[in-house]
């Protein structure tokens, strides 16, 4: 590249840097007073006390003392004109001197021109400063930004109550010069370089801008390779186009790379800096700024010949110019340094200046405002009764609804309504016969944007125009006659008018209008706020005070903000959060918390950080009774084959979770313990060189750090888990897992030494699976009301969310406390049934209140969720009603705290919380409450009793165990499984399958070690209670649906009759039976039926679905001992009575589920224990869901037949994994006819071994091997499970 474009640059770089050095010189020391010496002329007032201008300096003592109005009310003001633009850094001011006349509250307001004014605003909301306290004492604001102003306007808002406005002031600051260029939307001003290309790597572009238009390109330039830079003005917003080196996006067919800014042709000033280095970029409009990446393929700007101010000029067309002009000024205009204007006012040959002057021509527009929505109007008066009317104006508003203009016509012509409904202009011209007129156009017009209405009546013809573009009524529309009225209201109506003379079927306008004209005359609004034209009711006169609420954008998380005049709101649909500001996320933090809220497995998205910046990420939550896994898949889970690869051409492959670097990082960091499995296969390819050299095939893992350790090995081990086991054997495979969790996830592996003959590899690199959550149980206990926990101060913004769980005995107690300066935010129970959120962001204390209807200091885990934000502030508990309150408008935004987080007490040490807190969460963050109470006296890590608040959550006879770290159920004793004990064991029986249960001893199956007690029905004597419990559906009667076998031959029978109907058959000896039948419906009719039967003593209650049955037995029966259960056929039919006998035919054909006798779960044994509980399983019994079959084909159903082996407990794991470890068992045998086959024939050695293996294959299970890896790569894979020499592993 040519070194004079690179030299050039980095001399505009310098120049830019002496630039902002030297503007930072000329604002040193600006606090002279501005005001002291001026005239009195320089002071004008809305009104005077003596009926003249008064001179009102700061301690001015003369005359009155200062300025005081005629009348002290809010229409009131004093302005001071400067002279000149000066720089203004500071205000002061005082009471009307020798009086009791002060101002205790104000505005102030900016103007270059003594028209059009500008409120000062301070952190995004106008201003409102603290005045004075007495008469004499000097109130003195340093503003937080340095304004440019020639006209100072004091605007009282409150005063002494027992006196009057009065008012000295002063201004300080210093000169301010500046180079200005006028461009009249036909003028350009062209920088033409020395040479043909401007090359730069690094670009500071920055000016200021003033226009009435909200179009207008405001520099431009390009290169022939496709480099372009644009700077255009696009309905009152700028668009920024940058490309560098990139031939197919020109300027034409691209869409603006950054779009910043609003409201900017409200002539006032608007400052640009746009700062580039490479393809990072800053843009910066006023107070905002972007940050983005340049398209294109290189780091460079190449632009040719010139650059263009104002305009786009066509080459060779002096004049004419592709785009629209920019029409306004322009100030300070900077490229790499180079002051442009300063060159085009001395005539330097590298500027060309067409039609541009150096002063900023000020058009001498007076807008005005519609303040309130229900009591602002305009009254303008007009030429009455000439035949026609004409009326035009320009408005602007965020709000859809809003009447514009209403007149009373003459001669009995109608009323003349010109509204703006849902955004569309409609004009309605009503007569009192009820004729009319209706005209609609438009649409979207509350956008802010400045819109121009014309309403022309001539000739019986009405014509409405909007922005150019003229629509009339319907060409059936009956011809009429308009007579123009006498009064023409604007914006609303008077309250004290009649209908006839302003109809307003809508809400007044709020919003701006100007340039208005009544039969072609422009109205002066100067005169109507000085009094003499017209009149007016809650008007901001030469002021247009529209404000952009969704610039900066405060919805969070990609929320939409859609705006009225005073407020904004976010539409939070498909982001995944909610909330006035989108702020709370609508998924859990972790699959520990779904499995909190009693969801059960499946996909779930899971949000790490909550509300923080971090989008939520989908994943399988496998809620298990033991460990809840949480796994993440990724894009490639499959063996995959490698050959070919060198280190001069390595294989990588990248592992795509669905989700950024940051969000893993998180999942993990959150999780107790996460491991990934990896599985390699190789046969001549090397891992490693040497044992302690460079690698041949590594991973990635976070932080792009390089991993040469395996599966099972240790990080800064360069082995697998066979080579710290010394268990490796030739041409193997590894299979291991990674499960240090500061180097996951896998993102990427790379292979280098497949590329010999024969030589290749394949490996696996499984999901990321974790489980456990570091922070949902982090708690900690308050043991004294003097210990707190202490963390950094919390920074908030303009969100600030709190949640947390608290158990506690005490009455009362602060749960969290931040302090600031004048900012504070407080937790705490105020009562035993009463939590209080007190908050202050500068715009007053905010204090709510939730009253709970329940004790909250009962020992119990309570939820509290209070939160902040510009919408509202709000705090709820548990899950009663939330209490809510907005802000107020005024004040700032942002909480601004300064002092240490107080947890669990005060910096005071009183009122502290004694109890346990846990799980608090701070703006998504989670506070590692455990960690700090480790080293903190008077406050202990943990909180034990989960089970006293959430053992209700274990369902169906389960049992709610204690954990370090929460709780779980154990479902031994229950028939249903699960983390709830909610899921049903059920199974399909077909004809002839039997479950037999024989009652002993109680089999191992609980979680812990310690063993049960035996039961009463383990003894002779048999208890005095019992309790079955089961449900069925079948489509067969009769039917046998269970069977107790007691001592003695004696027996009870549950079955279905002929007709379907319920029967409980005892037999207690041989000559005592007892039969209860139960008239119900035919059960047999493919629908799921639960039945439960309860003896206590001598009292039997049958439930069957809703009915209840009740009997009683004789005092004398006996039960006697029970010694087996069957469900199903019943194979020893000895002793069966006919009628029982006849329903076991065919024994249960159907499905059977939730079977429960007492403590003990036949079916539950049968299917999850089956060897080690007492239960013998006879045909074919397959576990199904009888709830799915309903309506279904039970007899089709009952066809399918299980494996022998369908109630092992099976591998999931991969088909590879499974395979490779299927050989495990017969690899000794295997070695040692290996080994003689050895020793003796060496020559037949694969050849026997080959025999060996296929003969082996028959009678074993098949391997499973995906289907990329071909025959001879399986072949080889099994004979490398056969060798006997245990190779080094940096040979594998």
């Amino acid at each position: 590249m040519d070194s004079v474009p690179r030299l050039n640059s980095v001399l505009t770089l310098m120049l830019s840097g002496l630039w902002h050095l030297g503007l930072t010189a000329t604002n040193y020391n600006c606090d002279d007073p501005l005001a002291n010496f001026l005239s009195p002329l320089a002071f004008s007032s809305s009104s005077d006390l003596t009926g003249s201008s008064s001179s009102a300096q700061l301690n001015w003592r003369m005359g009155t003392g200062g300025w005081s109005p005629a009348d002290s009310n809010a229409q009131q003001w004093l302005q001071i004109d400067l002279g000149n633009r000066v720089e203004i850094t500071a205000i002061a001011t005082q009471g009307r001197y020798g009086s009791s006349d002060w101002v205790t509250s104000y505005r102030l307001m900016l103007s270059d021109t003594g028209h059009n004014w500008q409120q000062y605003n301070q952190e995004d909301s106008i201003w409102t400063f603290v005045g004075n306290m007495n008469a004499d004492s000097v109130v003195h604001h340093k503003l937080l930004h340095p304004v440019r102003a020639r006209f100072v306007r004091f605007v009282p808002l409150e005063w002494n109550p027992n006196g009057k406005i009065g008012m000295r002031v002063e201004a300080y600051g210093c000169s301010y010069r500046s180079d200005i260029a006028d461009f009249d939307g036909r003028s350009s001003l062209l920088y033409r370089f020395n040479q043909k290309t401007m090359s730069t790597l690094k670009d500071v572009i920055s000016l200021k801008f003033k226009t009435m238009q909200g179009d207008g390109v405001l520099f431009h330039g390009e290169g022939q390779r496709g480099d372009h830079i644009t700077l255009e003005l696009q309905k009152g917003r700028l668009a920024l186009y940058l490309n560098l080196d990139d031939s197919k996006a020109r300027l034409g067919s691209t869409v603006p790379l950054v779009i910043l800014g609003s409201l900017l042709d409200d002539q006032h000033w608007h400052s640009v800096l746009l700062e580039r280095v490479g393809k990072q970029a800053n843009f910066t409009v006023d107070m905002n700024t972007q940050h983005f990446r340049t398209k294109g393929e290189t780091d460079v700007l190449d632009i040719d010949y010139e650059l263009s101010f104002g305009g786009i000029p066509v080459p060779s067309k002096p004049g004419t110019f592709l785009k629209k002009n920019f029409h306004g000024c322009i100030e300070n205009l900077y490229y790499n340094g180079v002051n442009i204007i300063d060159l085009a006012k001395r005539r330097k040959h590298q500027i060309y200046s067409g039609n541009v002057t150096f002063s900023c021509s000020e058009p001498q527009i007076v807008p005005i405002t519609f303040v309130n929505s229900r009591s602002s109007y305009l009254l303008l008066p007009g030429t009455p009764q000439i035949d026609g009317l004409s009326v035009s104006f320009q408005f602007r508003t965020w709000n859809e609804d809003g009447l514009l203009l209403s007149t009373e016509l003459s001669e009995g012509s109608g009323t003349l309504l010109l509204i703006l409904e849902g955004g569309t202009l409609r004009l309605l011209i009503k007569k009192e016969a009820g004729h009319g007129t209706e005209i609609l156009t438009g649409s979207g017009l509350n956008d802010g944007l400045w819109h121009s209405v014309s309403i022309n009546a001539r000739r019986n013809r009405v014509t409405l125009t909007l922005d150019n573009d003229a629509a009339s009524p319907a060409p059936d529309t009956s011809r009429i006659q308009i007579y123009s009225g006498k009064s023409y209201y604007f914006g609303g109506c008077p309250d004290n008018l009649t209908d006839s003379q302003c109809l307003n079927p809508i809400k007044a306008f709020q919003g701006c209008m100007r340039l208005i004209f009544i039969d072609n005359q422009p109205k002066d609004l100067i005169s109507v706020q000085q009094g003499s034209l017209g009149s007016f009711s809650d008007l901001h006169i030469d002021l247009c005070s529209i404000k952009d609420r969704c610039l900066p954008n405060y919805c969070e998380h990609g929320g939409h903000c859609i705006q009225t005049w005073t407020t904004f709101y976010c539409n939070c649909s498909e982001t995944g959060y909610t909330g006035a500001t989108c702020h709370d996320s609508i998924y859990e933090q972790s699959c520990e918390v779904y499995r909190h809220r009693g969801h059960t497995a499946g996909f779930f998205y899971v949000d790490s950080d909550g509300s923080g910046p971090l989008r939520p990420l989908q994943v399988y939550c496998n809620i298990t009774e033991d460990k809840i896994w949480m796994t993440v898949q990724h894009n490639n889970t499959e063996l995959t084959r490698v050959q070919g690869s060198s280190p001069e051409k390595p294989y990588s492959m990248t592992l795509n979770y669905g989700g950024s670097v940051d969000q893993l990082e998180a999942l993990i960091d959150g999780s107790e313990h996460c491991e990934q499995e990896v599985i390699y296969h190789c046969r001549k390819s090397r891992l490693l060189n040497t044992p302690d050299g460079a690698p041949f095939t590594w991973w990635i893992g976070r932080s792009d750090e390089r991993h040469p350790y395996w599966g099972g090995s240790v990080p800064g081990v360069q082995q697998c888990g066979c080579g710290l086991e010394e268990s490796c054997i030739e041409l193997a495979n590894d299979t291991g897992l990674f499960s240090f969790k500061d180097h996951l996830p896998v993102t990427q592996i790379i292979i280098t030494d497949t590329n010999r003959s024969n030589s290749e590899a394949a490996w696996r690199i499984g999901p990321l699976r974790c489980y456990g959550d570091r922070h949902f149980w982090n708690a900690v206990s308050f043991s004294t009301e003097a210990s707190y926990l202490h963390f950094p101060t919390f920074h908030a913004e303009f969100s600030a969310d709190i949640s947390f769980f608290f158990k506690t005995t005490a009455l009362s107690g602060v749960f969290l406390e931040n302090l600031g300066i004048k900012d504070f935010l407080r937790l705490e129970m105020s009562s035993p049934s009463e939590v209080t959120f007190a908050t202050d962001v500068g715009n007053g204390p905010i204090e709510l209140l939730v009253q709970s209807p329940y004790p909250l200091n009962d020992n119990q885990w309570h939820y509290i969720q209070a939160e902040t934000n510009l919408k509202e502030t709000s705090l709820q508990v548990d899950n009663l009603p939330k209490s809510m309150r907005e802000p107020s408008e005024e004040g700032h935004f942002r909480l601004q705290l300064s002092s240490q987080l107080f947890v669990g007490g005060t910096s005071s040490r009183q009122k502290g919380f004694l109890g346990c807190i846990r799980s608090l969460h701070l703006n998504g963050h989670k506070v590692d409450l455990e960690e700090r109470a480790k080293v903190t006296s008077g406050v202990r890590p943990g909180c034990p009793g989960h089970c006293s608040s959430y053992g209700s959550n274990c369902h169906n006879g389960g049992k709610c165990v204690e954990k370090q770290s929460g709780y779980s159920c154990d479902c031994t004793n229950s028939p249903y499984e699960g983390p709830f004990c909610q899921k049903e064991i059920s199974a399909l029986f077909d004809s002839g399958t039997s479950v037999t249960y024989t009652f002993q001893e109680p089999y191992p199956v609980t979680k812990n070690t310690t063993s049960l007690s035996s039961s009463a029905i383990y003894t002779d004597t048999a208890t005095p209670k019992e309790t079955i419990m089961l449900s069925f559906m079948t489509a067969q009667a009769p039917t046998l649906l269970l069977y107790l076998n007691f001592s003695s031959q004696n027996f009870l029978a549950i079955l279905l009759s002929r007709n379907g109907s319920l029967q409980v058959r005892y037999r207690l000896s041989k000559d005592e039976s007892h039969v209860f039948s139960m008239s119900t419906e035919n059960l047999a009719n493919r629908r799921v039926h639960q039945v439960k039967i309860t003896r206590d003593g001598p009292e039997l209650s049958v439930q069957m679905d809703q009915q209840l049955f009740s009997y009683n037995f004789s005092l004398e029966v006996e039960f006697r001992t029970l010694r087996s259960l069957v469900l199903g056929k019943v194979t020893d039919t000895l002793d069966l009575d006919p009628e029982v006998a006849q329903a076991n035919t065919l024994g249960f054909i159907g499905c059977l589920s939730s079977v429960q006798y007492n403590h003990i779960a036949p079916l539950k044994a049968a299917l999850r224990h089956a060897s080690i509980a007492p239960v013998t399983v006879q045909k074919t019994l397959t576990e199904s869901s009888c709830g799915s079959m309903v309506d279904s084909d039970v007899n089709a159903v009952t066809t399918v037949h299980s494996s022998s082996d369908s109630f092992e407990k099976t591998d999931e794991r991969e088909p590879l994994t499974n395979a490779v470890r299927s050989d495990s068992a017969v690899i000794g045998g295997v070695i040692a006819v290996v080994t003689f086959i050895t020793l003796c024939v060496i020559g037949i050695m694969t050849r026997f071994l080959y025999q060996h293996k296929q003969s082996h294959r028959t009678n074993q299970m098949k391997k499973e091997y995906p289907e990329n890896v071909d025959s001879s790569f399986r072949n080889e894979i099994d004979l490398q499970n056969t060798a006997t020499e245990c190779k080094q592993e940096y040979f594998i």
